[in-house]
């Protein structure tokens, strides 16, 4: 099967997810642009930047061993063993609920190390609001992660689309509701400042759980995959063949997502108001880069889904289908920001000293966004074929090794400031893009003799 005839079942796959992954992400700049109309923005960014890049930082990482589950489920699925794909989802299940007991009690204790940085107190305090009202929606937030991976492998992928839509709506409401406080005469809403913004967004992952244990239930009522049935005793090999193919998953997603959690770090020692631009150009990058990452996901669910027929040159075709329409959606992202960085820059404060820091790493996102589409999909192509550990080390190299290094010195030693971390933030997604799309031309070769995981 050729790339052109992969475009239209990628696609049909894909959309639903880009729609879910931005609908994901807007509930972050929902709340950046909720915290930056109060009072003293620079400072309620800061720390709204600081209590996301942290919980993000480890929840990804730690959540990103259930990407095993794309694996496993998808290949079940196009081998039509339901009955196997089931006892996958009960075992994710089962790791889900100890993966997010390890998170829970890792951001009760995050303040611990908080205060020991060398960054403004009151961003701090901030930040430590805000995460203690986040990590309430931490176990539903599990739930939720293994029940969509269930739903796209089945290709039942509206449903995780309409619920992350109606839970955008359900997270501006509460952040009204919740930050600024009301009173309706006897009736009177305390305003919770950054700590609401939190409690809004942990109120929106748990409506995300319900709707997809309800989307599940009628999928099943309507298809008969045999969820009824599904296995109730514990296989702990089960368990370890799903933390041992999802733990380098998780690792590379820590690896990327760390290396922004550093140069946010990095920033903050700078200032808030850098802090701020900062906090402002990332979750920009990070929606955009929502569309690729949803992509990536639909390439890991054909690739599975042909390997378990036993189709090679078709999961070939639709790992490149999905590549290079990951690129090509990032490539027009790119002439969006470069176009239109001071109005995105001025929707999210209207302070003029936060916009003119925000606008030059605009600029650079807009540069590396073309990579970043590359990288990210090629990843998902070869989680789809059994390959957890190319992402890993490559993203190593590019990021920590090259990326870091050449930030710090443009940051620090030729005094560029935040643009210079964000410099060599583009450093390292150019070389990571370019690399896994080379490793993923030599996987299609492969592909015929390639041992299945499922």
């Amino acid at each position: 099967m050729s790339i052109r005839q992969q475009i239209r079942p990628v696609l049909t796959l894909a959309l639903p997810l880009i729609a879910a992954e931005l609908g994901w992400m807007s509930m972050g700049i929902v709340d950046t642009i909720m915290v930056g109309h109060m009072q003293n923005p620079a400072i309620n960014i800061a720390s709204a930047a600081l209590g996301q890049v942290l919980y993000n930082t480890l929840a990804f990482g730690i959540a990103g061993v259930l990407l095993s589950l794309d694996t496993f489920l998808s290949q079940s699925h196009g081998a039509g063993r339901f009955d196997e794909a089931n006892r996958w989802l009960y075992h994710g299940l089962i790791l889900a609920a100890l993966l997010a007991a390890l998170l829970f009690g890792l951001i009760e204790l995050a303040p611990l190390l908080m205060y020991r940085m060398p960054i403004a107190p009151e961003v701090i305090h901030g930040a430590e609001r805000f995460l203690h009202a986040l990590n309430w929606g931490t176990p539903t937030l599990f739930l939720y992660f293994t029940l969509r991976r269930y739903l796209q492998a089945f290709n039942h992928v509206r449903p995780i689309a309409f619920a992350l839509i109606t839970a955008n709506l359900c997270n501006v409401f509460g952040n009204w509701f919740l930050i600024y406080g009301h009173s309706w005469g006897s009736i009177h809403i305390p305003a919770l400042g950054i700590a609401g913004s939190g409690l809004a967004t942990s109120l929106s992952r748990t409506y995300l759980a319900i709707f997809l244990l309800a989307a599940i239930w009628k999928v099943e009522h309507d298809h008969n995959y045999g969820l009824r049935s599904m296995l109730r005793h514990i296989e702990s090999s089960r368990l370890k063949r799903l933390t041992m193919l999802g733990a380098p998953a998780g690792a590379q997603i820590f690896v990327e997502i760390s290396i922004f959690a550093m140069v946010t770090f990095l920033a903050g020692t700078i200032g808030p108001l850098p802090l701020s631009g900062h906090e402002i150009a990332l979750n920009c990058a990070s929606f955009t880069f929502m569309i690729p990452f949803a992509i990536s996901a639909a390439a890991a669910v054909r690739v599975g889904q042909a390997l378990g027929r036993g189709e090679p040159r078709e999961a070939a075709a639709a790992g490149w289908a999905a590549i290079l329409f990951g690129a090509a959606c990032m490539a027009t992202c790119s002439v969006l920001l470069g176009l239109f960085a001071h109005p995105i820059a001025r929707a999210f404060t209207p302070d003029r000293d936060v916009i003119a820091a925000t606008v030059p790493l605009l600029y650079v996102a807009a540069a590396f966004q073309f990579f970043d589409g590359l990288q990210i999909t090629a990843n998902g192509a070869l989680r789809g074929a059994g390959n957890t550990h190319a992402g890993l080390y490559v993203q190593i190299i590019g990021y920590w090794i090259i990326g870091l290094p050449v930030g710090c010195w443009l940051g620090f030693r030729q005094h560029y400031g935040a643009l210079g971390l964000w410099l060599g933030l583009c450093a390292g997604l150019i070389v990571a893009g370019l690399a896994l799309a080379t490793v993923w031309n030599r996987t299609t070769r492969t592909l015929s003799t390639k041992n299945l995981v499922a």
